[in-house]
């Protein structure tokens, strides 16, 4: 989807501004109308901008398709894995949220960013076609893993796969991505738009993404929390944690941002879940 209109640098900054400050899509919407812009128009500017469908704008009202294998949420008050005990510090049912402390050890995350670190490269993101692009929104430095690389990350996989009940061959690569002072990655959503015309290639190995986990390999001294504008939710990036977050195809509430970072540095794991097996493990 693209928009026809040209849209000003400061309205485009206002609505970024404005979700990142908890506001929802809606309330934007509605103080856009309210100062005058067309519906129809303010519609097309805020989709644009947020990089999402403008039939998403209207999920709330349309049932959501599903299909496919779907992840087991963690329940509250923790979930013991193996040998580890992941306490479950948030839950929310819409969008399904978690907020998981000690998911990895210190050393644990020391490991994966000394692994990552020497093949980070400026990380991309899917565009509207399914291939990979450079992308203004993100501004990070990121690398993947291939499944069961190394033994860690073998270990990390059955870790996950074990908590939410889904097999290691649903998941992509874990990606590990570092942000400096500034960097950031704006509102977005990790489900694939139907409406793209890359749609059925991305999606033709493994189905549509079905849920997501980013995991926080060090605290950072100022910002780099994940947003949940919709829902008025800021994870703290704390080293160990993780936010895992669920959704359907259109789910307007998993809207979420990479804050910026203030001071010192952010390193993350992210793993996205697809709804059939994506690739063989190589166990």
């Amino acid at each position: 989807m693209k928009s026809q209109l040209p849209i000003r640098p400061e309205l485009r900054e206002w609505i970024l501004s404005t979700t990142r400050d908890g506001h929802s899509v809606d309330t934007v919407l509605k103080m856009m109308q309210e100062t005058g812009y067309d519906p129809r128009q303010s519609r097309s500017i805020v989709a644009t901008v947020l990089n999402m469908p403008i039939s998403a704008l209207d999920a709330h009202t349309q049932p959501a398709r599903t299909q496919g294998r779907r992840t087991r949420h963690p329940e509250a008050p923790q979930v013991v894995v193996g040998e580890r005990t992941i306490h479950v510090g948030l839950s929310m049912e819409s969008p399904a949220l978690r907020v998981l402390n000690d998911f990895l050890s210190a050393q644990e995350c020391a490991t994966l960013i000394e692994q990552a670190g020497p093949r980070l490269q400026r990380a991309k993101t899917v565009d509207s076609a399914g291939m990979q692009q450079i992308d203004a929104r993100r501004t990070s430095e990121g690398m993947f893993f291939t499944i069961g690389e190394t033994p860690l990350i073998r270990e990390i996989e059955q870790r996950i796969a074990t908590m939410l009940g889904m097999p290691v061959d649903h998941g992509e690569g874990l990606q590990v991505l570092h942000y400096l002072p500034g960097q950031q990655y704006e509102p977005h959503y990790d489900w694939f738009n139907p409406e793209h015309p890359g749609f059925a290639a991305i999606t033709a190995k493994g189905g549509q993404r079905i849920a997501s986990l980013v995991i926080y390999l060090n605290t950072p001294e100022a910002g780099g929390g994940t947003a949940f504008p919709e829902v008025g939710v800021t994870v703290t990036a704390l080293r160990g944690s993780a936010v895992y977050f669920a959704y359907d195809t259109g789910d307007m509430a998993s809207l979420h941002a990479g804050l910026p970072v203030q001071k010192g540095e952010k390193w993350i794991a992210t793993k996205w879940l697809r709804e059939r097996p994506f690739q063989k493990s190589s166990r």
